[in-house]
């Protein structure tokens, strides 16, 4: 496995709140756990949480989308090193969760992975990628909830 992580980090772009300040720790952890388990080694990462709008912006600005979504990953070393800022909007986060009918924290976590699996190489775009993608989010989820109490709403 390869060795020390680098940094991993959270932020809040306002009027976000940042959604878990006492389990950063934690969560931090078990993000290095995932990409260590996956044999990649993080640089850095930084997790930026947002609003639908924000992310909208960025998602017409950048990626000529325009569309709503949860996530958006901008790489900037690929492999096996792995450097990134992920903007997370929160609220298709708060969305989904009430349309999955799974607790918000759930569903932050596996769009926190996402992320994560999308750096290290995972697709989603064919029906195979995405059972793929979706039995990691699950796996690695399972691995959260052994560690913390995070998930616990």
């Amino acid at each position: 496995m390869p060795s020390k992580q680098g940094s991993l980090q959270f932020f809040a772009e306002p009027p976000t709140k940042h959604p878990f300040k006492k389990e950063q720790e934690s969560i931090a952890s078990w993000l290095k756990d995932v990409v260590s388990s996956e044999h990649k080694t993080i640089e850095q990462i930084t997790y930026i949480f947002c609003n639908d709008q924000y992310l909208l912006d960025l998602n017409q600005s950048y990626l000529q989308h325009d569309t709503l979504t949860d996530i958006i990953t901008f790489p900037y070393k690929e492999g096996d090193i792995l450097e990134s800022d992920i903007f997370i909007s929160i609220e298709r986060v708060q969305e989904n969760a009430q349309l999955y009918q799974v607790s918000f924290q759930h569903e932050l976590s596996r769009v926190m992975v996402h992320g994560i699996l999308h750096l290290i190489g995972y697709k989603d775009k064919t029906p195979s990628d995405k059972n793929v993608m979706r039995a990691k989010e699950e796996y690695y989820i399972s691995k959260l909830q052994d560690q913390t109490n995070f998930l616990i709403s």
